[in-house]
């Protein structure tokens, strides 16, 4: 574990918090004081965005917050590879324009353009028509991922939804599943720590893996220096949180929660919609509230 400590309170002493939640800067539909709105409308009292690979949308989020009565928290979930596994780790509470995080985003930024490019290429040797232009613009400010080529697909009438274009082309093992050298997990958690962050593993079964696998990656973030794991998301099972609920307390590990919300359309999750656990998300939002 690293240097960071924390001290853990009870559920009645916290406010409620989303701490995972992607805006229109990376794969999700909505602005942050979008974002905003529906957190307080749900009771939400600390926020975070955490697109994916990039901080753009944090000044936004922060500018707005005070309106609506939230705290927000600077968040990303920067993607990182462990083994031959592409993993997610979230980072909260950083400061978001500390120079070697930047640089490092750019850094994303540049892998996941080559990606764009060939994803792009593959999708032409298909017939399908060339849809990169319209997915860097439907990215807009953000960064480019599989679902603006979605998005593109169903506009160029090449699918009828999101859902078909990534079980046909762009799903896992398809056309447009093209794989890139990303940085290693242990290199993530090492630019959140130095942008003063807490570095957590993201919804840990949800990367298809055995759960014997699983440990061994909460073993290794944990002697790479990880501080925390995401143990309640919409999606996990209850048996999976209390064993990922243990395997904190093993490594000595901080425990974070979050509804990992994107779009509307997606109705297995909305803004603070995760699993109630009875430790979950205390030991992050705790540190979190100290700084």
């Amino acid at each position: 574990m690293s240097q960071l400590s924390y001290k853990p309170e009870t559920c009645e002493e916290l406010p409620f918090s989303d701490l995972h939640c992607h805006s229109c800067f990376s794969d999700g539909e909505l602005t942050p004081a979008e974002l905003l709105k529906g957190a307080a409308d749900k009771g939400v009292g600390v926020f975070a965005i955490t697109d994916h690979d990039t901080v753009v949308g944090v000044a936004e989020l922060k500018s707005a917050a005070p309106e609506y009565g939230i705290l927000a928290v600077a968040g990303t979930e920067l993607t990182c590879q462990w083994g031959r596994s592409m993993v997610h780790i979230i980072g909260l509470g950083f400061d978001e324009c500390h120079p070697a995080l930047l640089d490092y985003l750019k850094q994303l930024d540049a892998l996941r353009l080559m990606r764009a490019g060939l994803i792009a290429e593959k999708l032409c040797k298909r017939n399908i028509p060339d849809l990169l232009p319209r997915a860097i613009e439907l990215a807009g400010n953000g960064q480019i991922g599989r679902p603006h080529f979605a998005l593109a697909m169903v506009e160029a009438g090449v699918v009828n939804n999101e859902v078909q274009a990534f079980n046909r082309y762009l799903g896992a093992g398809k056309v447009g599943d093209v794989k890139v050298d990303w940085p290693t997990m242990a290199q993530g958690i090492d630019i959140i720590h130095q942008a003063g962050g807490v570095a957590v593993l993201a919804h840990p079964t949800k990367y298809n893996m055995t759960f014997t696998k699983v440990r061994l990656l909460v073993d290794s973030f944990s002697e790479q220096g990880g501080d925390a794991i995401e143990i309640s998301y919409p999606g996990v099972e209850s048996g999976h949180m209390l064993q990922l609920d243990k395997l904190a307390s093993k490594h000595k590990m901080m425990v974070s929660a979050g509804s990992d919300f994107h779009k509307k359309q997606f109705h297995w999750t909305g803004i603070g919609k995760y699993p109630r656990y009875s430790s979950n998300n205390l030991h992050v939002l705790s540190k979190l509230l100290q700084h």
